[in-house]
C-alpha cells in the first residue's frame, strides 16, 4: 500500500520481495518534484515494512539517500 501527499509518499510492504518494487516506484513519482524544487529524495525506514519517501533541503539536489529512524 502506498499514501502520497504532495512531497511524502508513505510505503507499507508485507514481504521483502516488494520492497525494491514499491520504493522504486515512490522515488520515482517524487522525482519530477524534486526537479522542480531543486531537492534530494529521502527514504527513512521507520519500521520493518514501513517506509517514507520524502523530498528533502538536506539531501542534494539529485541524489536518493537512505536512512533508518
Amino acid at each position: 500500500m502506498n499514501t502520497a501527499t504532495a512531497e511524502h509518499v508513505e510505503v507499507r510492504v508485507d514481504s521483502a520481495r516488494q520492497i525494491e518494487e514499491r520504493l522504486n516506484a515512490a522515488v520515482k513519482e517524487l522525482q519530477p518534484l524534486a526537479a522542480s524544487a531543486r531537492h534530494g529524495i529521502l527514504v527513512t525506514r521507520l519500521n520493518p515494512g514501513h517506509y517514507t519517501i520524502s523530498l528533502s533541503e538536506d539531501v542534494p539536489f539529485g541524489l536518493t539517500r537512505e536512512r533508518t529512524r
